[in-house]
């Protein structure tokens, strides 16, 4: 079976996103928006799994566009965090960099539903 890239680096970054909700709860005592980050950054993937499994064309592109909208506001997450002083800059640059990925893998497939 065909590895999918988007589903698999989703994956990882809900991986990530616990990760970084545990450190936020345990070690800075944020309990809000480490809420939110957990819900937008896991429902990347969910969303992008739903979509492979979806009932029709018009399906798959829903769920991608949601996908695509979750991990948008996953972004903007984040950079509230670093602004916040919750992680530091290395630590925001390469979760960031990882959601901007998605982001851009995202985009390019749900630009060709118009095609």
């Amino acid at each position: 079976m065909k590895k999918n890239v988007v589903a698999e680096k989703s994956k990882l970054f809900a991986l990530r996103i616990i990760r970084l909700y545990r450190f936020l709860q345990e070690d800075k005592k944020e309990f809000v928006i480490s809420k939110q980050i957990l819900r937008c950054g896991t429902s990347i993937g969910a969303n992008i799994a739903e979509a492979i499994r979806g009932e029709s064309k018009p399906d798959f592109y829903h769920k991608l566009n949601i996908a695509l909208k979750e991990a948008s506001e996953t972004e903007y997450w984040l950079e509230l965090l670093f602004r916040a002083d919750y992680i530091d800059k290395a630590s925001y640059d390469s979760i960031n960099n990882d959601c901007n990925e998605i982001i851009s893998l995202l985009v390019a497939i749900t630009k060709t539903q118009n095609d």
